[in-house]
């Protein structure tokens, strides 16, 4: 059974050609955010997956940076705590860091330490899926504060680049290109 609500998603989703340099279709949710009804509309429905897929589970983490634009309202909607995971050097205290290839090179991410509990149950929150190292370095980071990744929940995956086979949690995808 097919949910309307996915369908005004996937047509709120601007599309740029060629971005950020020639070959690359971007695929970005600020024409869904810029709308409110829509932006409703997509924060539901990602209530709406995690109730149903996590019932049970003890943190919400948003990746940098759209990942904060959708985590807090859904760790606000369901009594959650939200945890950030930035770019290094943008977190203060102890942190905690993972090292992930791009295709350009390599990057860290940070949280802080004390953010995740050993033992609790994460949900992790981003707005794209793409070849999945972003993904998959949020999952190592959780799992070496000791708590563990429930779900993975997206907006948009790109099937083509084969993201998915690097996340071994759990995933949820609302519109699929």
């Amino acid at each position: 059974m097919s949910d309307e609500r996915v369908e005004i998603i996937k047509e709120k989703i601007g599309t740029y050609p060629d971005f950020p340099k020639p070959g690359i279709l971007f695929r970005d949710i600020f024409s869904v955010l810029s709308d409110p009804p829509s932006f409703e509309i997509l924060i539901k429905l990602m209530e709406e997956r995690i109730r149903k897929l996590c019932p049970e589970f003890d943190v919400i983490l948003g990746l940098e940076s759209r990942g904060f634009v959708l985590g807090a309202p859904l760790a606000l909607a369901l009594n959650k705590p939200f945890v950030p995971m930035r770019k290094k050097g943008k977190l203060p205290g102890k942190l905690k860091q993972v090292t992930y290839t791009l295709e350009y090179g390599t990057d860290v991410f940070e949280v802080q330490e004390n953010s995740i509990k050993k033992g609790q149950t994460v949900v992790i929150v981003d707005d794209l899926l793409a070849t999945g190292g972003t993904m998959k370095a949020a999952c190592d980071l959780v799992s070496s504060l000791s708590g563990k990744v429930a779900l993975c929940l997206v907006v948009i995956e790109l099937n083509e680049l084969k993201g998915r086979d690097k996340v071994k949690a759990p995933l949820e995808v609302i519109v699929k290109y």
